[in-house]
């Protein structure tokens, strides 16, 4: 691939788009190479990804100008299902996604982000949805999911204002979760990721499936899903040598996510 890069290191993938001189911009190139990422991802082998950017300055910078310029109504439409489907199946994959965020993360390097279930970021990171100053809405998901993290009031004045904010407020309105010292960021992904892939993996995943199909649901509907996903774990190796380390009192377990 020509802007995507993927390499695994033990059970957490780092998937890293690196398209430096356009700060990492999304065109329609970059998208379906990153469709195909995600696609290829052995879901066997890796139980954490991490997405970061190529470079020091950006995370993803945004959709790109000079391709959306010359778009029509239908293009544009079809523009924003391209994204959206990619980022919809980077929200759904089965295992957790940890957004490292080093540098600018505007319109579709925001939403890019969002789609992923954890964002961390470095110091010198910036987020925002400039769509409308741009003339255009945003059209990967930034309208539904930044509401949802944020809440509707802060979710539009961001949008409405077309407002870029630093690390330390996107960590305030609880945008990300972590804010680290740029040097120190993928470190901190990576400790993050392997966290996870040492829990059993049957059941991270069904966590994951709960909550964001319980997000959406009514709260009667929710609790169903919880225990029909609860209930899915028992009867598995995994359930068994979790139970049994802890009762023999054993830190090591070996979960084989089966």
């Amino acid at each position: 691939m020509e802007y995507i890069k993927y390499e695994a290191e033990g059970m957490v993938g780092i998937l890293t788009i690196d398209r430096p001189k356009a700060l990492n911009a999304l065109n329609s190139d970059v998208l379906a190479e990153l469709d195909q990422a995600i696609d290829a991802v052995d879901l066997n082998a890796v139980r954490a990804l991490i997405i970061t950017g190529g470079g020091e300055k950006s995370f993803v910078a945004g959709a790109d100008i000079g391709e959306m310029k010359e778009l029509t109504k239908k293009g544009g439409e079809d523009f924003g299902k391209r994204g959206n489907d990619v980022f919809r199946k980077i929200e759904t994959l089965p295992i957790p996604v940890i957004a490292a965020v080093n540098g600018f993360a505007l319109g579709g390097g925001c939403e890019l982000s969002m789609s992923c279930d954890i964002r961390l970021c470095s110091e010198n990171a910036m987020f925002g949805q400039p769509e409308t100053g741009l003339g255009i809405t945003p059209g990967f998901g930034g309208t539904q999911r930044l509401a949802r993290l944020v809440g509707a009031g802060i979710a539009k004045e961001l949008i409405y204002g077309a407002k870029n904010i630093k690390a330390d407020e996107a960590y305030r309105i609880g945008l990300v979760n972590h804010v680290y010292p740029s040097e120190e960021l993928m470190a901190q992904a990576k400790k993050l990721a392997n966290t996870i892939a040492n829990n059993a993996p049957i059941a991270v995943r069904n966590a994951k499936k709960a909550i964001n199909d319980g997000l959406d649901a009514a709260m009667d509907d929710a609790i169903v899903i919880e225990e029909k996903l609860f209930g899915d774990c028992f009867e598995t190796h995994d359930q068994v040598e979790g139970m049994s380390a802890f009762l023999e009192k054993r830190k090591d377990k070996e979960f084989t996510n089966s």
